[in-house]
């Protein structure tokens, strides 16, 4: 059985000031997917590049302080697949894929739709051309999609759906497309085991949002339906500090 984690981190070098080192060691994953790292690997210190155990992958963006994608793995991959061969994405460091002999691993972090939906055309494209390479490799071996998807799919998803019916991470143009990935063959593994509400993986700094649970569920792993019967559990770790998301866990046979 292999442990896998994926967490938006929202700055690696912030959070290592607040024992992501010990963090990861505690958790003896198989592999860690991080997004919105925010730096260069230049930029980063000894102990976070070369972690005892892994070795560390880095997508960043070519914007200093901006978004970028890092996996830490304890098995040597196959091959290492560095964005979509799209510029636009590619240059904001959102997708990194790690092939091992029987799966797939896509760490991606997705475009926030922004206020006004400024971006929602952006994300849309992005949505799709992730959508098209993932399937292409579904075709091949099992694929695993983690990382923070920037939308709560449905209602208990969230905490005020209500209120947010037209917000970033929550519009009908960004949940429709949630609707059909899931719809042509990808599966959100923390739905088969858990239909709660309250389930949430990202709070916002403002309010006391967090200690009172006002959150929302952004963050996933999905897998291609075909290999679902892989997946054996799925969690998200809210106990879990140091970001404004909390880490998501699957373990896969």
């Amino acid at each position: 059985m292999r442990k896998f984690v994926s967490w938006n981190v929202n700055g690696l070098r912030a959070v290592e000031k607040k024992g992501f080192i010990e963090i990861i060691a505690g958790w003896q994953a198989d592999l860690v997917a991080l997004q919105e790292i925010k730096a260069l690997p230049e930029q980063l210190s000894e102990s976070i590049r070369n972690i005892p155990g892994y070795t560390a992958y880095w997508f960043s963006a070519q914007k200093k302080g901006y978004a970028g994608v890092a996996t830490y793995s304890k098995e040597q991959p196959l091959s290492v697949i560095y964005g979509l061969n799209h510029h636009d994405h590619d240059y904001e460091g959102r997708v990194l894929t790690l092939e091992f002999a029987d799966f797939f691993f896509i760490n991606a972090y997705f475009p926030n739709s922004q206020p006004g939906l400024a971006r929602m055309d952006y994300k849309l494209q992005f949505n799709r051309d992730l959508q098209a390479f993932a399937q292409t490799l579904a075709e091949q071996k099992s694929v695993l999609i983690c990382g923070d998807f920037n939308v709560a799919h449905k209602e208990i998803d969230l905490t005020n759906p209500r209120q947010n019916e037209k917000n970033p991470g929550f519009a009908p143009e960004e949940r429709a497309w949630m609707d059909q990935f899931l719809a042509a063959g990808f599966v959100d593994t923390f739905r088969m085991f858990n239909q709660e509400p309250g389930q949430y993986t990202w709070w916002s700094y403002r309010f006391d949002a967090r200690a009172r649970n006002i959150g929302w569920r952004i963050d996933y792993f999905c897998v291609d339906e075909k290999s679902a019967p892989r997946v054996k559990a799925a969690g998200i770790l809210p106990e879990v500090l140091g970001s404004d998301h909390c880490p998501v866990t699957v373990d896969f046979a």
